[in-house]
């Protein structure tokens, strides 16, 4: 079985279609960034097209999206922020969206001391699976997936110690389209598909027990 993940979609599904095997897909997990600053109008958007090619979809917001579109994922049952989820029998799923604070006062951002405790509050949950999942909408700092285009790196220090301690198999980032990369910390396999409108995306595969995750492109 496998999944279909990605995220900054910002309201351009251009992408959607060119996707292989999403319909086929047991789920589509949506990293963060739904929208441009929108709320529940506009997330829902985003959400019908996708549950148009696969019905089975479990999102949380980034930092561009408002708590309006929170609210709506929360109403329809897919929010993964702060939540864990059963993907498998022995694979779990944990998410943390929000960003750390930018320099252009985005929505849904979060010092952090308060992105420490989600992650660690959240992982407390997870723990009961063999192997997990984390959803990270911001990347750990100082790896290839936080870079700016000048080469700065402005992930979050509080990400990367929890990947550091907690090590999950795989970290499903993103919030930096220009680093769409693949790294590690440790045991745990960190990607960061770039955004969605320009071909990237996430394939995980759980057979026999065994996940692996790819990073992958429509282009």
């Amino acid at each position: 079985m496998y999944w279909i993940a990605f995220g900054d979609v910002h309201e351009d599904l251009s992408a959607l279609p060119r996707i292989p095997g999403l319909s086929e897909a047991r789920g589509v997990i949506v990293t963060g960034d739904m929208t441009n600053k929108g709320g529940a109008a506009e997330a829902r958007r985003v959400i019908e097209a996708v549950r148009a090619a696969n019905s089975s979809v479990l999102a949380q917001i980034g930092n561009m999206d408002t708590a309006a579109a929170h609210d709506y994922l929360v109403a329809e049952g897919l929010n993964i922020h702060l939540e864990t989820r059963e993907l498998a029998p022995g694979l779990g799923l944990m998410g943390v969206g929000f960003s750390n604070p930018t320099p252009f006062g985005t929505p849904s951002e979060a010092g952090e001391e308060q992105l420490e405790a989600w992650l660690d509050q959240t992982f407390e949950r997870a723990r009961a699976f063999e192997r997990v999942v984390a959803v990270i909408h911001t990347p750990p700092l100082n790896t290839k997936a936080d870079r700016l285009g000048s080469g700065v790196s402005v992930g979050s220090p509080a990400v990367r110690r929890f990947l550091e301690r907690a090590q999950p198999e795989v970290c499903l980032t993103g919030h930096i389209h220009e680093s769409r990369a693949e790294d590690r910390l440790g045991r745990t396999l960190i990607l960061n598909p770039g955004m969605l409108a320009h071909g990237g995306y996430v394939r995980l595969d759980y057979e026999d027990g065994r996940l692996s995750a790819r990073l992958l492109s429509v282009d």
